[in-house]
């Protein structure tokens, strides 16, 4: 087992690129590129890793582009969502069937745990000044949770139909 599948490893280093992109942002952006080199560097099957992950990462960029549009997000000095944030979802996508896999044996786990951890890392993220969030924070993290509720099971969905089998 290379260190990338090892749950400690990956929860590390997702948790290392978090900070790197919501504190980083921009500045940041090339460490953060590298991080996510690093992890395709240690993978198996690159392709395969791909193909993989560009799914979610699809679907999560494309929600919270959804979500600037709807007025929820604004991200400053943007239009739509910084660079920061799509590397962001490489790395989600990443870590959903590695280290968080556990959690999306139980959908309705899942469901919760969207509900709750997501609006907070929003939250931390807007107290860090990555994003605002006009709506107010009660606004935005009620919001928030009826989307993950719904959208991090059905991201546990796509990760495991698209998770290469090893």
């Amino acid at each position: 087992m290379k260190w990338v599948d090892k749950i400690w490893f990956n929860a590390l280093w997702f948790q290392a690129t978090w900070f790197c992109c919501v504190i980083g942002r921009d500045s940041w952006v090339p460490i953060a590129l590298l991080s996510v080199g690093l992890h395709f560097v240690l993978v198996k099957d690159r392709l395969n890793e791909l193909r993989c992950l560009f799914p979610v990462a699809l679907v999560g960029i494309s929600v919270d582009v959804l979500l600037t549009l709807a007025g929820v997000f604004v991200f400053p000095e943007y239009w739509l969502v910084p660079l920061w944030l799509v590397i962001l979802w490489w790395v989600f996508a990443a870590a959903l069937y590695r280290s968080f896999a556990k959690i999306g044996q139980s959908m309705w786990l899942a469901a919760l745990l969207g509900s709750i951890a997501v609006p907070f890392n929003y939250l931390v993220g807007a107290g860090l000044g990555a994003v605002s969030l006009p709506l107010g924070e009660m606004v935005t993290a009620g919001l928030l949770a009826l989307v993950w509720a719904a959208l991090l099971p059905a991201l546990y969905w796509i990760s495991h139909r698209m998770r290469p089998t090893v």
